[in-house]
Parts: C-alpha cells; structure tokens; sequence
C-alpha cells in the first residue's frame, strides 16, 4: 500500500523530493543522496511506483486470494457447531486451494489486480507530494518541509490521495475480488464464474454500464483512505524508535533491517484499522446484483454492509482474513521498496 508522488521546491543537498515522496509513500526511507540537481518527473514517478507495486503483487497475490475467500466465508450467516466452513485459516486455505486449484487458482485476479495497482500507486506516487503542498501553502502559507513535518496534513493528503486511487483502481478491484472468490472445489461467496478479466468487464458493463463497474466504489475508497492515512502516520515513528533503540544492534535508519521491522509494526497497526474496511469493501463487490439490475441484493452500502455483518455474525466477523491480510501487507510493503530502487537506481542512471 503506497502513497506519495512528485513535488517541487528546493531540498539542497537531500533525495528528490519526487522519490523521497516514493519512499515516504511505501513506508520506507532513501538514504540521502549527494547530488540534487535531477528530479524525476511525475511520469516517472508515477512509473516506478506502478511497477514496483506490480512487481510485489506477483509475489503477494496468493495471501489476497486466501483472504478474500476467508471474508466471504460464512457471509451473512450465524455461526453454528455444525457450519462446514471449507477454510480454517491461512495455512489449511494455502494448502486446500494449492492442492485442488494449483499455482492458478493462488493467483486467480492477478491480471486485474495488475490494473488496480498501476491505478492505485500510480496515483499515489502522481498525487500525494502536489496534495500535501497545496495543504501546506493553505494551512501555513509554507511549503511542506520532510525535516518538520505536520503529521495531520500528510495524513489528510495521504488519505485524499489513497481515497482517489481506489476510485480510479475500482472496476478492476471489483473483477479481482470476483475472480479470486470462483472456485469449483470450495466456493464461497456469490460466484460470478468470468473466463478472464476481459469477460469480467464486458458483463459488468451489459448489466450495470458505468454504475456496475463502480459499485462498490464508496467502500473502497473508505478502506485505501483509512489504510493510507494510517501507513504513512505510524511508519515514521516505528522507523525512529528503532533505528534509536537498536543502533547498537546495527539498525539505523537506512538500514533493510530497520526497513523490514517498521514496515511489519506498521503493517498490523494498518491492517487493524483497514480490516473492517476491507471485508466490507470485500462483500460489497461480490455481491450478485439485486433483480431490478441496480445496486447490489445484499447491501445498498456500505454503511448497511458493517450493520448486517455485525449483527449476524457478530464484530469479529469484520476481523476475517486478517492474519492474510497481514501476511500480504508487510512483504508487499518490502517488495515494493527493493523494486522502487532499483528501478530509481536505473532511471538515474539511464534517464537523467
């Protein structure tokens, strides 16, 4: 989950504003350069954010397969002694959908969730260093400055620009959330049964036009503006606290170790806000359509979406797949630091 993007101003002898923005963004640092003269452009940017996060989703996707099929299992049901519930947990789910689906049924969606993380970054990266500076300009009448940051500003832009991404990201995050639940050993959910993301879409599109390709938009935007707020308001304190309680360990602030540890703290405090957010988004986009062909049979929004699921099956139900959700977030998190280096590494010596 990233968020940041291209800015101008000055910043004398540290990293480009743009790809400190990246780093601020994905929940980890760059070492500060010598040189300051070239600024990637926020095409590039925007670039490298979308294909380092392409590049940790091929890794992650199989924990949001695992997830997804764990929120939709026993959806609006109460839970009793005798519900058969296919998957018990993260491991038993791996393991079932592996062995009856193999490599393809752990990374059913990868196509669309492709798409969605070019949308969500992408926008991120373009967005969030512009946002926060006209927050800024508006509330100080100063340019951001990294070196004293006002935490309630970037958490406002963070948030703004999560929120704007997963609207643009959303028909995809819908075809990927009904890609993922299809299964014909252990179903879950409402099956919608595409043959490809390309026939997702079409039918989308026959039944519902343009409000069928977005609904279940108000719920996604909910989830990526929680987590993004979140992400980028607790890493900065995570990294601090241990690059200064363990610099005797070797841990300092641009060290991978230090990356690695922030990054996991950082992933369960997010995954503990977004969670509810992401089953009710979850739901909210496998649901099938109601019979009059608009809205959803099951929640008309989100708000009714937290009611029933609470209600029925009770407020941890807003609490499954979290262990997955978990799993996924830190490694996508690291996965895409390596990835945005190296494809800095590479403009820098190649581009600029």
């Amino acid at each position: 989950m990233a968020m940041s993007g291209a800015g101008s101003g000055s910043n004398g002898g540290s990293v480009p504003p743009a790809m400190d923005a990246v780093a601020q963004g994905f929940g980890v640092p760059i070492a500060k350069q010598a040189s300051s003269s070239v600024r990637p452009s926020i095409m590039f940017t925007w670039l490298a954010g979308s294909l380092a996060s392409c590049g940790a989703v091929t890794f992650t996707n199989p924990f949001e397969v695992v997830k997804t099929r764990l929120q939709l299992q026993g959806e609006l049901a109460k839970s009793t002694p005798n519900m058969v519930k296919p998957y018990h947990n993260v491991a038993q789910a791996f393991w079932v959908i592996g062995k009856n689906e193999g490599l393809r049924g752990l990374q059913k969606g990868l196509g669309p969730g492709y798409m969605y993380q070019i949308m969500l970054n992408g926008t991120r990266l373009g967005f969030y260093e512009p946002v926060k500076g006209v927050l800024y300009k508006a509330f100080t009448g100063q340019p951001s400055d990294s070196q004293r940051p006002i935490i309630p500003l970037n958490v406002a832009a963070g948030g703004m620009c999560g929120m704007a991404g997963a609207a643009l990201g959303s028909p995809f995050f819908l075809v990927k959330t009904r890609m993922q639940s299809a299964s014909n050993f252990a179903a879950v959910g409402f099956q919608h049964n595409y043959t490809s993301s390309l026939d997702g879409l079409r039918k989308i599109w026959r039944d519902g036009g343009v409000r069928g390709l977005y609904r279940g938009m108000d719920a996604a935007m909910m989830r990526a503006g929680a987590g993004s707020s979140v992400q980028l308001a607790t890493y900065d304190h995570c990294k601090s606290y241990i690059s200064r309680t363990l610099a005797h360990r070797g841990f300092n602030d641009n060290s991978v170790g230090t990356h690695f540890l922030a990054s996991m703290v950082t992933g369960f405090f997010v995954c503990m806000v977004m969670n509810p957010f992401d089953v009710v988004s979850t739901r909210m986009y496998n649901q099938k359509s109601a019979a009059a062909g608009h809205g959803g049979a099951l929640y008309k929004n989100p708000l009714q979406c937290f009611y029933k699921t609470v209600s029925t099956e009770g407020f941890f139900s807003l609490y499954k797949g979290f262990l997955a959700h978990y799993l996924r977030l830190g490694p996508h998190t690291i996965l895409m630091f390596v990835f945005v280096e190296q494809i800095k590494a590479f403009g820098q010596r190649h581009i600029f």
